[in-house]
């Protein structure tokens, strides 16, 4: 009996490592309870849990770079190298449509051409705040002002605009550093401030989403105020990554040279 106690730390060891794609579920399951319990028990819910993971997930991903010295963070570490296939863009692609399946489309089609102005408004807005923050720190390139710009619009606009016109690693890394700074102050704000946006109805949330444009931001927010609510924001701040990687290289792009040339 003794013996056997003593292979249980072994026997769970290889479990664990025989199964990456379970551990990482597991994991990121735990990581999410203890966030939504600290929410609600030292905020009272007003600092969505989600928000809390996000940057839990940030802290232990240096972690993991701290401790291997590569670039995956805990992916990095054989028991977790499970988080590289879960956090990846196939597995977050498929969690975005299918947040789609959830959506009326008679409701949606309420928002109309008022969701449309939103998420025209959302994309060129953010982008013109992020190329006058990347001015005002001393940039002047205009492939560098463009790219984090980009990534003002989301986190995965910044690095695809950035490849597409030529922006060095170090750029690329601050347009999604930026993306995730956007996507979690929308997390935490948006709970706050739903009553003052009159955040309570489909066409609100879808234009909301337009507005924010970052789909991990606005379901995050939107779980934490109106569960039932998600798939609208999320159908609009969905389209937000394919229409920023075609104007932000582009059009955004050009017009960023011709002024800052």
């Amino acid at each position: 009996m003794f013996e056997l106690w003593q292979k249980i730390p072994e026997m769970a060891l290889k479990v664990i490592v025989d199964n990456p794609l379970i551990t990482a579920f597991a994991f990121v399951g735990l990581v999410i309870w203890i966030s939504n319990f600290l929410s609600r028990t030292l905020t009272g819910g007003r600092v969505a849990g989600s928000a809390i993971a996000v940057l839990s997930g940030l802290g232990l991903a240096y972690l993991g770079g701290v401790l291997t010295g590569k670039q995956k963070g805990l992916a990095d570490i054989a028991q977790f190298s499970g988080l590289a296939l879960m956090g990846g863009a196939m597995m977050r692609d498929f969690t975005i449509v299918s947040t789609a399946c959830e959506v009326q489309v008679e409701e949606a089609k309420k928002a109309g051409w008022l969701g449309f102005l939103a998420l025209v408004l959302g994309t060129i807005l953010p982008f013109v705040v992020g190329v006058a923050v990347a001015y005002a720190f001393g940039y002047r390139d205009p492939v560098a002002l463009t790219t984090v710009g980009a990534g003002a619009i989301t986190y995965i606009v910044g690095p695809v605009t950035g490849a597409a016109i030529g922006a060095t690693s170090d750029i690329m890394a601050l347009s999604i550093a930026t993306g995730v700074v956007k996507a979690i102050l929308v997390m935490i704000f948006t709970p706050a401030l739903a009553g003052f946006m009159k955040l309570d109805n489909p066409q609100a949330a879808m234009v909301f989403g337009g507005l924010a444009g970052t789909v991990s931001g606005v379901s995050a927010g939107l779980a934490a105020t109106d569960r039932r609510l998600v798939p609208y924001g999320a159908l609009v701040a969905t389209f937000h990554t394919g229409f920023g990687c075609l104007l932000a290289p582009s059009v955004l792009y050009l017009a960023t040279r011709a002024l800052f040339s």
